[in-house]
Parts: structure tokens; C-alpha cells; sequence
């Protein structure tokens, strides 16, 4: 490299020397030419010039960049022939760099380049020249300019316009295919020697890529590269100037490039067959498993399809493509059932969705699988014969009768027994009940159609070993009508004749329904009861459209003898077994005007005084409303006053002493008492009042625990005695009751005045006091009579 350049830089200051030493002769043919017009480089560009004489002596001059010597580069001369060497002469340098770049010697004209000069920088320099005489100080010479032009080293490299280069092509390409093209550029001359001409080469990337030495284009060298195999390539390319040739400078680039994918791979299963199990019920749409077929395509060239082109569970059984994913789900179709079949085989077939028709001739792009799915056996609930029963019933039907059947039966292999039974929340009124063995439905109720025309029931059937196990069924009953409802009028008819009628005028049309209804429609016939048959004042004309029209049969009618008339009349139906009923039909005598408008119906208003004013009713009815008034704040007074008791004592202690106005009849006397009470102790549960006075307060009955029917009336009430005592509750006193039976014993003795004669003196009352408080009050009255007498 270095002995180049030497080389270079002496052959280019051969040739400078040879053009500098060669100017003087060449300018000198021409400087006894007198009023020579110059044009050219001066700076009165497109002027013409005239002179008489021409002096200066140079051309263009041409100077190496980069010149690296240890002294100044030489550049040039300038000289004139007006310089006699005797040092008179002044020469000075104006214009580009002068003074910086390029030094003048002013006594000599010697030019030389103070600093290395760059080309690619700038390629030439126009300066001007003058020489002047020093002493006068007079141009000797005019102005004029010249050029200094930079002639091209190679010293710079070729550089790419990119640092790296990023490029993709699609996998399986032909050999020669254009990837990229990648470009340098260098700044040397390109006019000027090989400097700037660059040559491309592939440094790394063989044998995968080329490149054009020329063009810089990369292209495959290799056919049907894979993707799959290798995606991402990396090339790195040389740009070399100087041709290429040895010693040139280069630059490189790295060029990535990526393997694009195309459709070229089939999907592929990974096994040949897949087994899957479902339960009996799973319900349709039910995912089963996955299945998935491997594709080394990316995107859409490795969507896939799933579907099932074959075997004996292709209408059970479904499968649909996760998009996701790219997996096949199995999924259920239909209900299965273990006991029709157990094991179902599908063939699955996997196939791309998006083929390339370039590459169909590498064979066929899908694949297909077996999958096996058997059924597991579940404890099902009984399945009925139908969806629904629809039964038809009489409505005349008699209780106990079966009216239909339902069935079901367990579809597992063990085939549980059945019961049945009825939705007591579908028949509230438990019209329908059910022979739980076999199903049938039987009355338990009469039925009425025109309450109720449709029943709409649920029957339940459950597996007796497993109760669990149940299933509903809808039963709809119709009952059917049976003809029993008698016609009737549809109206209650009240009509009028007028006083001056005619004999055979229409004066009401009646017409009549029926709760039933026959399936040929109704028909109704009316006529008067047997016994008016031949009725001398009215008579009845069947329509026959179930209606009748009312005919009278006389001239005049008289309010005075009878005011109003009640018609019996007789509808019948056609409808086996006939039914029948009687309707009163209720005529009034009105008066009416000669157009037969109705003006009065009442008897009464022809015994009304005429002077009677309208004034005087509202009067008499406002008198009747106070009287009224009256009485009924009167009696709501007399309810609010409080009532006396039947006994008014000063001291009132209500003990179990009742003062009669009479001694009353003894013990035969049954009517001041009731001995009920002993007869019948259960009596005692209802609530007795007392009859002597009425208390204030009702208190509340006490209830106790009933006693036998035979029960002894000393333990009766013994018993009774032991609850009043300890009844806090007791009112504080007590109803005076007279018993036919004393008992065996008493403790008490007798207490007749009969024998106070003789013992009344040995006679001990104290025992009183210890008989309970119920007694305190007898022992005072007993017990102080001592202290009394005293």
C-alpha cells in the first residue's frame, strides 16, 4: 500500500513539473503579439481585454491531497517577463486559501501548500495573481486568475448506506431469487483512476446466498430452503473499491434475513387413535376430550380442521376446532344410552384450512385419527312411555272408578320396580288418586265440568330401592260433559201488558242457557206447566231459534183486579237424558197511553189523594230519618250505663254464704241448684258463672287435665277443693252449691242447730282454723262466740 502511494505521488509530481517547465516556451510564442484580445478566467468574466503586451506565464496548476511529506508540498510558479531577476518585482496571491492554505514567495512566485488539503473536501481552488513594481508600487501585470485543482487518492473506503440490512423471503424459493439489494457508496473520484469503483462479495451466507459484484442484489443459492429447518440468516457482504483489485479499501454490511412461511406441511396426528369415555347422562353439547394434529406452519397456514368423516357415532357424537388452541373437541351430539350401546369408534379427520394449490403435489394436506368413546352406565330415573297423558273422563264418572293409566319403567339393566304417586301441589282437592303398583289413576271425587273442565295433574314415578331416582309426567284430563243441567231462562224477565192490550200482541221475548254443552249444540223448546196449558190470559210461542215470545190472549187487563201475573214456564233441552226446569215469568198491568208506553204499574196510585204534594213526602220521610236517629242514640246510651250488682251489702266479703228471700223446698228442691255438676264431672271443664251477681271482670277458664267418667265424688272434689287453694289466680270468693251426695265421713261433724241445744256448751270450734283460709272467716264468727256472751 504504502510503495503504491510513493509511486503515485512521484509519477503525479512528474507530471507537474513537466507542464510547470513547459508553460515558459509555450507562452513565450506568443509575447511579441500586440493588442492580443484574452478571455477566459479573469474576473470581468465575458469581457474583452486589451493589452499590449503579455507577461505572465503559468497554466492550471495540480496538487495531491493528503500529502503526508515532512515539508511543504510545491505547488507552482509564478512568473512574468517583466521580472528581470533584480528582486524589482512584487508578486501577491488573493482568493481561495491564500495566505492559509497556499503561501506565495513575493520575490520568486514559488507557491507551496502550508497544510495537506483534503479533495473530497474541496476539489479545486481558484486564486488570483498580481505583480507590482515596489519602488512605484504600479501594477506591472493586471490581475488575473488561476486554478489549483486536487487531483484523487484512495483514501476512503467504500461505505454502505445502511449499518444492517433487515430482509425476508418466502421459504421453498427458487435458486436466483432477489432478496435485497444493498448499496455503497465512496467519496472518492470517480473520474479519476479506480478509486470510487466498488465491487461487492458475500463475506458469510454460503451457501445459502450470492450476491452480484456489481449490483450488490442478494439472491438464493439454494432451492427449496425450510423454514422449518432454519428460519433466520445472517449474510454479511463486502463492498471493495479500486475494482477489487489488491490493495483496494472495503466496507461491510450484515444483511438478516428471515425465512417467511408458507403453506407447506400437512397436519399431522401424533397417535393413530384416541379413547375417550362419557357418562350415559351428560347432556348434548358436552366436551369429552381433545384431540390435536401437530403442523410446523405458523398462522394461518396451521389452521386447522376438525371433522368426522366416518364411523358408527358420527350422528351421536360432534367435534368443533378451538381456535385458540388448534384442537379438535369431541363434544355429544344426542343422549347416549348404555343400554342400547356402549362403545361408539369416530374417524376423525384433520385437514388444513387454508391449502396452497403450489405445493398440493407434495400430497395430501390432512390426516386422520380413530377415536373410540364408550359409554359409562348411570343410575337413570324411571323414563314414562309418553311425554305427556292426555285422558278423557266423564264428568258423571263414579268414585273409585280408573279413568287411565300411566307407565314407566327403569332404564338401567337392573330394572328397579316403580311406584307411582300424585303431585298433591298439581290436585289440592284430591279429586285423583293413584294405585301406586301399575300406574292407574282412579277417582276419589265426583267431577263437575262446568266448575272445572280441565285437570291438569302431575304424576311421580321413583324407583323403590333408590328413592332418588324419580321422574315427573303432565297428565291433562278432560272431563266430558254429561247432560246434567237443566236449561234456564238467561235472564230474570219482568214485563208488563198494558191495560188496553189486544189479544194476540207480543209483549216479551224470553230465551234460556244451559251450563252444559253437547257437542251438536243447544236446543231449547218452551211451553206453559201442564196445568196452564190452556191459560185464558197468555200464551207461549216457540220461536224455535231457543227463544219464545209471551202472546196475550184477551183484550184488557185491569190493575184493579189484578195487578200483576206470575207465568210459569217450562224449557226443555234435546240433549239425552233430557233435563228440564220451570221459570216464573212475572207480567204486571200497567197503564199505558194510546202508543202502548208504559205511564204507571202500581195499584196503590190509584187510592192516592191527588192533593198530596211532593213537599209533603219529603217531609214525612226527613221525620221518620230523626225518629230513627233518636232511637238509636237512645239505645247506645242505655248500653254504656253500668249495672248494679244483684247484691248491695255494707260488707261485702263474698264468702260462699248466699242470702235467700226463701228456705226453698230442701233437698228435693232442684231448681235453685244444678247437680249436674256431681252427675257429670266432665261438666266442670265449661265455664259457670255465678247467678247472684254479674262480675265485673270475666276471668279467663282454667283448664285442667279431665277425670275419668267413673271417678269417686269425694276424690272429685277433694280434687277440685286442692286447685281452688292453690289457684292464685281464684276469684276471692265462691258459689254456694248444695251436692246430693255428702260422702262417706266428714271430719267436720255436723254443723245443724238442730243439737246446739245440748252441745252447745261441750261444743269445740277451734278445729275451724285449721281448715284452710276458705274457713277463717266461720272460725271468727264460731270461735269469738264465748267472748260475745261475756
Amino acid at each position: 500500500m504504502m510503495r503504491t502511494h510513493s509511486f503515485l505521488t512521484v509519477l503525479l509530481w512528474s507530471s507537474v513539473f513537466y507542464v510547470v517547465c513547459m508553460t515558459p516556451s509555450q507562452k513565450r510564442t506568443n509575447k511579441h503579439s500586440h493588442s492580443e484580445r484574452i478571455t477566459g478566467l479573469s474576473e470581468n468574466d465575458g469581457k474583452t481585454l486589451h493589452r499590449t503586451k503579455r507577461g505572465w506565464m503559468w497554466n492550471q496548476f495540480f496538487l495531491l491531497e493528503e500529502y503526508t511529506g515532512p515539508d511543504t508540498q510545491y505547488v507552482g510558479k509564478l512568473h512574468t517577463d517583466q521580472d528581470k531577476g533584480d528582486g524589482n518585482l512584487k508578486y501577491i496571491l488573493t482568493g481561495d486559501g491564500a495566505g492559509s492554505l497556499f503561501i506565495i514567495d513575493e520575490n520568486t512566485g514559488d507557491i507551496h501548500a502550508a497544510k495537506k488539503l483534503d479533495r473530497e473536501e474541496k476539489s479545486l481552488y481558484v486564486l488570483r495573481a498580481k505583480a507590482i513594481d515596489r519602488k512605484t508600487g504600479r501594477q506591472v501585470e493586471p490581475e488575473s486568475e488561476f486554478i489549483i485543482k486536487i487531483h484523487d487518492i484512495n483514501d476512503n473506503e467504500p461505505k454502505f448506506t445502511k449499518d444492517m440490512y433487515t430482509a425476508s423471503i418466502p421459504e421453498m424459493s427458487g435458486v436466483g431469487t432477489s432478496v435485497i439489494q444493498v448499496t455503497a457508496t465512496d467519496a472518492d473520484d470517480a473520474n479519476y483512476g479506480n478509486s470510487a469503483k466498488v465491487v461487492y462479495s458475500i463475506l458469510q451466507g454460503q451457501p445459502y446466498f450470492s450476491v452480484d459484484p456489481e449490483t450488490g442484489i442478494i439472491k438464493t443459492a439454494l432451492p427449496d430452503m425450510s423454514r422449518e429447518n432454519r428460519e433466520q440468516y445472517q449474510v454479511v457482504i463486502q463492498a471493495k473499491d479500486m475494482g477489487g483489485q489488491m490493495g483496494g479499501l472495503s466496507g461491510t454490511t450484515t444483511v438478516n434475513i428471515t425465512l417467511t412461511d408458507v403453506n407447506n406441511n400437512p397436519p399431522r396426528f401424533p397417535q393413530s387413535s384416541y379413547q375417550f369415555s362419557s357418562p350415559e347422562s351428560a347432556p348434548p353439547g358436552t366436551p369429552l376430550g381433545r384431540i390435536k394434529a401437530n403442523d410446523p406452519d405458523v398462522g394461518e397456514n396451521a389452521e386447522i380442521e376438525y371433522s368426522i368423516s366416518n364411523g358408527d357415532g358420527s350422528d351421536m357424537f360432534d367435534i368443533i376446532t378451538d381456535k385458540d388452541t388448534q384442537e379438535g373437541i369431541i363434544t355429544v351430539k344426542k343422549h347416549l344410552d348404555f343400554e342400547n350401546k356402549v362403545l361408539y369408534t369416530l374417524k376423525v379427520e384433520a385437514s388444513n384450512a387454508h391449502p396452497d394449490p403450489r405445493f398440493l403435489q407434495l400430497g395430501p394436506f390432512k390426516d386422520t385419527a380413530f377415536v373410540k368413546i364408550s359409554v359409562e352406565d348411570i343410575d337413570e330415573p324411571p323414563v314414562f312411555s309418553r311425554p305427556w297423558y292426555l285422558i278423557e273422563v266423564d264428568e258423571d264418572a263414579k268414585e273409585g272408578s280408573i279413568i287411565g293409566q300411566v307407565v314407566a319403567q327403569d332404564p338401567d339393566i337392573a330394572k328397579n320396580s316403580i311406584k307411582y304417586s300424585v303431585d298433591r301441589h298439581t290436585d289440592l282437592d284430591r279429586i285423583f288418586n293413584i294405585y301406586s303398583g301399575n300406574g292407574s289413576l282412579f277417582l276419589s271425587k265426583p267431577l263437575d265440568r262446568e266448575e272445572t273442565p280441565w285437570h291438569n295433574i302431575t304424576v311421580i314415578a321413583t324407583e323403590i330401592n333408590n328413592p332418588k331416582q324419580s321422574s315427573q309426567i303432565p297428565v291433562f284430563i278432560r272431563i266430558l260433559d254429561i247432560n246434567d243441567h237443566a236449561p234456564e231462562f238467561a235472564n230474570y224477565y219482568e214485563t208488563f201488558v198494558c191495560e188496553n192490550a189486544k189479544a194476540g200482541q207480543l209483549i216479551q221475548t224470553v230465551s234460556a242457557i244451559d251450563k252444559d254443552q253437547p257437542a251438536r249444540g243447544h236446543k231449547f223448546f218452551f211451553e206453559l206447566v201442564p196445568e196452564f196449558a190452556v191459560h185464558p190470559n197468555f200464551s207461549v210461542v216457540d220461536n224455535k231459534d231457543n227463544t219464545a215470545g209471551i202472546m196475550t190472549r184477551r183484550n184488557g187487563y185491569s190493575r184493579s183486579k189484578t195487578s200483576t201475573y206470575l207465568l210459569p214456564i217450562i224449557i226443555f233441552d234435546n240433549d239425552y237424558p233430557i233435563q228440564s226446569s220451570t221459570g216464573t215469568l212475572t207480567i204486571r198491568v200497567c197503564a199505558c197511553d194510546s202508543r202502548g208506553n208504559m205511564q204507571s204499574c202500581s195499584a196503590e196510585a190509584l187510592l192516592l189523594p191527588a192533593g198530596l204534594s211532593t213537599g209533603a213526602l219529603v217531609a214525612i220521610l226527613l221525620c221518620i230519618i230523626i225518629l230513627l236517629v233518636l232511637v238509636v242514640l237512645f239505645t247506645a246510651l242505655k248500653r254504656q250505663r253500668k249495672k248494679e250488682p244483684l247484691i248491695i251489702s255494707k260488707d261485702d266479703v263474698r264468702d260462699n254464704i248466699v242470702t235467700y228471700n226463701d228456705e226453698g223446698g230442701g233437698e228435693e228442691d232442684t231448681q235453685a241448684f244444678d247437680i249436674g255438676t256431681l252427675r257429670n264431672p266432665e261438666a266442670r271443664e265449661e265455664s259457670k258463672m255465678r247467678r247472684d251477681v254479674i262480675p265485673e271482670t270475666i276471668f279467663q277458664i282454667r283448664r285442667t287435665a279431665p277425670l275419668w267418667e267413673n271417678i269417686d265424688v269425694q276424690d272429685f272434689i277433694h280434687r277440685r277443693l286442692k286447685e281452688n287453694d292453690s289457684d292464685p289466680a281464684a276469684p276471692p270468693y265462691d258459689s254456694l252449691a248444695t251436692y246430693a251426695y255428702e260422702g262417706n265421713d266428714s271430719i267436720a261433724n255436723s254443723l245443724s242447730s238442730l243439737e246446739s241445744l245440748t252441745t252447745e256448751g261441750n261444743q269445740d270450734y277451734d278445729y275451724l282454723s285449721d281448715w284452710g283460709p276458705r274457713f277463717k272467716k266461720l272460725a271468727d264468727m264460731y270461735g269469738g262466740e264465748d267472748s260475745d256472751r261475756d
